[in-house]
């Protein structure tokens, strides 16, 4: 029986129960767990329960048996989750599950099946040839291949190219075939997941569409998690939980934006969403689609063509470097801030360019990724800044509310009247968030007019500007329909979205990524800078109306940069190789395999000490010398919520000897932490193919 069990407990992957009745298994039962009742999955059939011995087994507290049983596929997923992310069975099995489900009882899910469609109810609705557009001869060459080969396919397609139709025709091709297959879509963001599910329904009739997002009620999860286990959802739209929906008919999973850091979980089981689904489609016989303009190198290097002796990788490169339709890709604009006035925001030329676009009607984004009106409020007397009493960071001051917010530990204050220190009632914001760039643009524009003599229109999307329900789709509404002339943001408003009358974007002080320790940053920072670009000019028919051209503003002290010069070619092939090179040469993944050990305790001092008496331990291993284990160090924010953290990176050249030792590892961090060496940690995780380091 599979049980979330609590963190660390080492009581193992499996507890067993007695059953008057035969179960097979994954099917959902309620069991005594302590002094709670918890949902179950059954695991392994009655014939094993021999091998329990003598021991007197609890018996289940009932069978959920209204529902079909998870499927085999379903089960090896889980299994190979919990395997290779060094998780417990259960943990991941119960996570899948919707949280309604879990504490539902065998009559209220019978209750609640009966207010479900029945299986096989819902229609796919035919696409009306006359509506459809017309495919450009790469989308076609594209969707040749995918229907004559097996994948799985990375698509590369620039922005704008039509990647979306190719996987809606892809979906509509698959559901004509077999009536009753399934497909899985996947989107990275929260916020992208409404609109693709508009058009998704539009195409496809609203019954065979549900989606799976964190956005949703318990209930709503729970009748879109229902359906696609019952096959009467043909489609399923979601972000990485989604790929643990149970779809027993799975025919097809697309992966859009591929590359998004958001596929990777950051909390529990730190599974890769997009890995996962490439493993579900080859254990399912499910084709897969990985969609990108800015691939990750991972997936890069896996679709590499054949070149002499390298026979190439297992994925299929599918390209379509073109925009539909006469779209260009934006030009790409340079400003060298070095020679700019000290202290300069936005350059006059780039305040020019904003300004003959909002004088021809025309609408411009500024993108900055940081939120907030600035990110530390100083005094200049004494040298206090606005720091979290909780966390090695600072407060970032939020004009609106008057508040200084710690956006790790989440705690809040009233901005001083003084200085905290030394009583000085002059105390300024330092540096600059969305907020602050948002009132600087609103002071500049203020005597400018719109073309029918209304005050310009600035609007900010953030975190906190759409915290309320309902608050994004108004903002994006308001853009969409010309409301806004310049749209202020963070990455939210970077990928994914069509807009269809921005025809200049700008990015201000990118630079900090680029001498980041963590080796994949400028990875990040290109694609989120190629990816804003790809929101200027989507339209080629606005643009000759209007007579632009689009453009990507970039505001850098570094023009030169490699990383530069390859976006204002919008070449990612070259960006892609200079990267794969330097990491070659330094044994970094692909070429690698990493994972990551983390200790969370009260001192730095005890996690550190946890960490390196691990790697001790670890010596004795079988597989030890196979894997590179470095000392351990603080994370770049040490202290969260006034817990320290430190953590080892461990690294291999093979993933078989890297997972080998990490399951041998396990018992020993679990003796560890009941020794002196382990007292003082609060807990400790393992983080396999870590995103950020």
């Amino acid at each position: 029986m599979a049980v979330q069990t609590p963190a660390h407990s080492a009581l193992g992957d499996l507890l067993s129960y007695a059953s008057n009745v035969p179960l097979p298994a994954g099917t959902l039962v309620r069991v005594p767990l302590g002094r709670r009742e918890v949902l179950g999955v059954v695991w392994r059939s009655a014939e094993r329960a021999a091998e329990s011995g003598s021991l007197e087994l609890k018996p289940i507290a009932g069978a959920l048996d209204a529902l079909p049983p998870l499927g085999t596929g379903w089960r090896d997923l889980v299994a190979f989750t919990a395997r290779y992310y060094q998780r417990s069975l259960g943990e991941v099995a119960l996570a899948a599950l919707p949280p309604q489900l879990r504490n539902l009882t065998s009559l209220q899910l019978s209750r609640r099946l009966k207010r479900q469609p029945s299986a096989g109810s819902a229609q796919v609705d035919a696409a009306d040839a006359t509506k459809l557009i017309a495919l450009s001869t790469e989308q076609m060459g594209a969707l040749a291949r995918f229907d004559a080969e097996p994948g799985p396919f990375l698509l590369f397609g620039s922005t704008g190219s039509g990647k979306t139709e190719v996987y809606l025709r892809a979906v509509a091709s698959l559901l004509e075939r077999d009536a009753d297959a399934q497909a899985l879509v996947m989107v990275p963001e929260i916020n992208l997941t409404p609109q693709l599910e508009a058009r998704v329904r539009e195409r496809f009739g609203a019954g065979a569409v549900v989606s799976l997002h964190s956005g949703m009620t318990n209930p709503q999860r729970l009748a879109s998690w229902l359906a696609a286990h019952s096959g009467q959802a043909r489609i399923v739209l979601g972000t990485r939980m989604a790929v643990f929906a149970s779809m027993p008919a799975l025919k097809l999973i697309v992966v859009d934006e591929e590359h998004d850091p958001s596929y990777k979980q950051q909390e529990g089981a730190r599974y890769s969403a997009r890995d996962l689904a490439v493993w579900r489609g080859q254990r399912e016989g499910a084709k897969v689609i990985l969609g990108s303009a800015t691939p990750s190198l991972e997936s890069w290097h896996r679709s590499r063509p054949a070149d002499g002796d390298d026979t190439g990788g297992r994925y299929a490169r599918l390209t379509m470097p073109s925009r539909i339709g006469e779209s260009a890709l934006p030009t790409i604009r340079g400003v060298d801030m070095n020679l700019q006035p000290p202290k300069t925001v936005l350059s006059g030329a780039l305040l020019d360019a904003i300004g003959q676009r909002i004088a021809r009607g025309e609408q411009s984004m500024v993108f900055l990724n940081r939120r907030g009106y600035a990110p530390v409020l100083a005094c200049s007397d004494c040298g206090w800044k606005s720091e979290c009493p909780h966390c090695s960071a600072y407060r970032v001051f939020h004009k609106i509310d008057r508040t200084l917010r710690c956006h790790h530990c989440g705690f809040t204050e009233r901005v001083p009247r003084a200085c905290p220190a030394c009583g000085n009632p002059d105390i300024a914001p330092v540096g600059r968030g969305t907020e602050r760039l948002e009132e600087h643009l609103a002071e500049l524009f203020a005597p400018v007019q719109r073309p029918d003599g209304s005050p310009v229109r600035i609007a900010r999307i953030d975190a906190d500007s759409t915290r309320k329900q309902g608050a994004l789709e108004q903002q994006l509404a308001q853009v969409h329909s010309g409301e806004v002339d310049v749209l202020v943001g963070t990455q939210m408003i970077a990928k994914g979205h069509d807009f269809r009358r921005i025809t200049l974007v700008a990015a201000v002080n990118p630079d900090g990524a680029l001498f980041s320790s963590d080796f994949r940053a400028p990875e990040r920072l290109f694609s989120l800078l190629m990816q804003s670009a790809g929101r200027a000019g989507r339209d080629a028919g606005y643009l000759a109306a209007q007579g632009s051209t689009a453009e990507m503003w970039i505001q850098t002290h570094h023009g030169q940069h490699p990383l530069f010069q390859a976006l204002k070619h919008h070449d990612y092939p070259a960006f892609a190789q200079q990267q794969l090179d330097e990491r070659r040469a330094a044994g970094m993944p692909p070429f690698a395999f990493q994972a990551l050990v983390r200790a969370d305790a009260r001192s730095q001092q005890a996690a550190q000490d946890f960490l390196n008496a691990a790697s001790t331990a670890a010596d004795a291993l079988a597989n030890a010398e196979h894997v590179t284990r470095y000392p351990a160090v603080p994370l770049a924010i040490q202290r969260v919520a006034n817990v320290e953290r430190a953590q080892m990176l461990v690294e291999s050249g093979s993933r078989a000897a890297l997972q080998r030792l990490l399951a041998e590892w396990q018992p020993l961090l679990h003796e560890l932490r009941r020794t002196p060496e382990g007292k003082g940690v609060i807990r400790w995780l393992i983080d396999v193919d870590p995103q950020q380091i």
